[in-house]
């Protein structure tokens, strides 16, 4: 933990003069809701400057959002490294009524990157094919999964005709490959608006309530905007692989556009944690 403390204090001073001149943006929290915060890399360190401010985030598995809650007190700073290196910093204030409770933060937020940007074009060569051989894998292992006559179980849901189901979910590496179709049975053609997959947590209580966090996939595989009349789709959603406990579960949810064809379809975390 002090080793945590010191590491995040050296950032902080390496980027004080670069705070110094601009304003940081505030984010308001309390102590009776979940402030979601979504970044664009995945959260590798986190820390408030204060002790009535928490932010949570998977350590174990780094994932794209954290969780910041407050105590009644003095405001305070909330200083986030992603996965990159890239750097945020923000201003975290106690409020008694929120108006906002997710905020999705942009790269260019971000303040600065805790290590130099790479100028040898060896090396940024290097890094270049190594974001494409990834890319080349994920388009090859989901041509193969998508030819498989592999399923996981019965996971589907109807809205009129259109029929959206989850035939298989595969773990390969670090990420899991879930083989999505939509089938068109109408006279109409469907345009799809989003098609998001989150995380829902059944709360446990007197008062229960469900929360949902918005997964972003890491790569999507023939996503279609459009399914004609009697035509279907098939395609494959990649996400950092994750294990659900028994209150919790995935929702995936379909929108259609300038439409009110939409499907919430529920997979069990029994699906999530045995994965083909």
């Amino acid at each position: 933990m002090k080793a945590t403390i010191l590491i995040m204090a050296l950032l902080i001073s390496a980027f004080a003069k670069a705070q110094t001149n601009s304003v940081l943006d505030t984010i308001y929290a309390n102590d009776t809701k979940n402030v979601a915060l979504f970044f664009p890399e995945p959260i590798r360190q986190g820390v408030t400057g204060s002790d009535n401010f928490v932010f949570t985030y998977n350590r174990e598995k780094e994932q794209y959002f954290g969780l910041l809650q407050a105590k009644p007190g003095k405001e305070s700073n909330l200083l986030v490294v992603n996965r990159n290196g890239s750097i945020f910093s923000y201003i975290v204030r106690y409020k008694k009524q929120l108006s906002k409770l997710n905020y999705f933060i942009p790269l260019s937020n971000s303040i600065g990157n805790e290590r130099p940007i790479v100028t040898d074009s060896i090396q940024a060569e290097t890094s270049e094919k190594s974001i494409d051989n990834r890319t080349y894998y994920y388009q090859k292992f989901c041509s193969y999964i998508l030819n498989r006559n592999q399923r996981i179980g019965r996971i589907k849901k109807r809205n009129e005709s259109i029929v959206l189901s989850v035939e298989n979910i595969v773990f390969d590496k670090e990420e899991l490959y879930f083989v999505i179709q939509i089938e068109n049975n109408s006279t109409l053609d469907y345009d799809q608006n989003f098609l998001n997959l989150s995380i829902e947590t059944r709360q446990k209580g007197k008062k229960k309530s469900l929360q949902r966090l918005y997964q972003e996939p890491i790569y999507r595989h023939h996503l279609p905007s459009k399914i004609e009349e009697g035509k279907m789709s098939r395609f494959v959603y990649v996400l950092p692989k994750f294990s659900l406990s028994n209150d919790r579960r995935v929702i995936l949810e379909l929108n259609e556009k300038d439409g009110e064809r939409n499907i919430e379809l529920t997979i069990s975390h029994r699906y999530i944690n045995n994965p083909n």
